[in-house]
């Protein structure tokens, strides 16, 4: 049994704190001891202690906020931990080593291609890509100290479909509304296929950017904007594509959860969805930040339906081998056993 302190300062939405959430409620079910420590949000506490866990929350304030620091320190001489992991920036530089006697190992996971000074103080770095991997080695981190593990998503498989605004074929994008996100290039796209609906699920400052851009375009009664959801098996259930658009795509959890549910993805060439599909095989790849080679991933998977379905399988295919909960958890738990004090 792993006793693993799991610390995060994250925001209320996004994909490293929805992961997050389902890696430390699977520990917990596995067998394992998990305390985890968050940033103060009653909504994430009420979720953990729904899965039979006691979360801990602190302030994860900035640099002026010099108690966070100390209390983790307690939490863990209390807890005793045999792994401590802290997860992005905020809670790498809030997360003491492990005393000199009996020490524990502290692990920092990044979700991004982050700055290393964040985790002076972590034996192992984990990277949920293997370009993210190499790239922390190339920063200076020793191999044997830098590991890549692949995140897991809910399966989608058999959901119900929600209904979608629009008519004609549906392609769902999901996501905050920023720029890394790429939703203008979907919407630029979406000129050159004059018959589909593009439904964006997701919240953000670009809102009023997006909606004038879409009427500048000419396609603003093709394009609903959605507001954050929760739904997404729903949502994905119901599209027939699945469009990814970002220009910077660490790894893409939406890639991963639209092949649980086994729909066809065309994505925009970013890192990670550049590591994750096989253009041809379990998805399209279009180039980088053009919305004319979008729109020509997009036409191409909308003119044969055969194909898309193809995909769509091969898709799931690989969300059942490498993505799934069970290999992935697999993976995790003899990691945290390998490195554990």
């Amino acid at each position: 049994m792993i006793r693993l302190a799991n610390i995060m300062a994250g925001a209320k939405h996004g994909g490293a704190e929805a992961f997050y959430e389902r890696l430390t409620l699977a520990l917990h079910n596995a067998g394992d001891a998990v305390l985890p420590i968050i940033r103060r949000d009653p909504e994430r506490a009420a979720r953990l202690a729904a899965g039979g866990l006691n979360p801990v929350e602190l302030r994860f304030g900035g640099p002026l906020d010099i108690l966070t620091r100390p209390r983790i320190g307690l939490l863990l001489k209390k807890f005793q931990p045999s792994v401590t992991m802290a997860w992005m920036n905020r809670a790498g530089s809030k997360t003491p080593p492990g005393p000199e006697l009996e020490p524990w190992p502290t692990v920092g996971r990044l979700g991004g291609y982050y700055d290393l000074k964040y985790y002076a103080s972590c034996d192992h770095l984990v990277g949920n890509t293997r370009d993210l991997r190499d790239w922390i080695v190339a920063q200076g981190c020793a191999a044997d100290r830098a590991h890549y593990l692949p995140n897991f998503v809910t399966d989608f498989a058999g959901a119900a479909p929600a209904p979608l605004p629009g008519t004609g074929p549906r392609l769902l994008a999901m996501g905050r509304l920023h720029r890394n996100k790429g939703f203008d290039v979907a919407i630029r796209a979406l000129a050159r296929v004059p018959e589909a609906t593009l439904c964006i699920a997701g919240e953000g400052p670009e809102r009023e950017a997006l909606t004038a851009l879409a009427r500048e375009c000419g396609v603003a009664e093709r394009v609903h904007l959605l507001g954050w959801r929760d739904d997404t098996g729903a949502l994905l259930a119901a599209c027939d594509l699945f469009v990814c658009s970002s220009r910077h795509e660490p790894l893409g959890n939406i890639v991963l959860e639209a092949w649980s549910a086994s729909r066809p993805v065309i994505a925009a060439a970013a890192q990670g969805p550049s590591e994750l599909i096989r253009s041809g095989e379990t998805g399209l790849l279009a180039p980088l930040d053009s919305a004319e080679g979008l729109a020509d991933a997009i036409a191409a998977a909308l003119a044969d339906p055969q194909d898309a379905a193809r995909l769509a399988d091969n898709g799931r295919k690989e969300f059942e081998k490498s993505f799934a909960e069970a290999p992935v958890l697999a993976q995790w738990r003899d990691f945290l056993h390998k490195v554990r004090a």
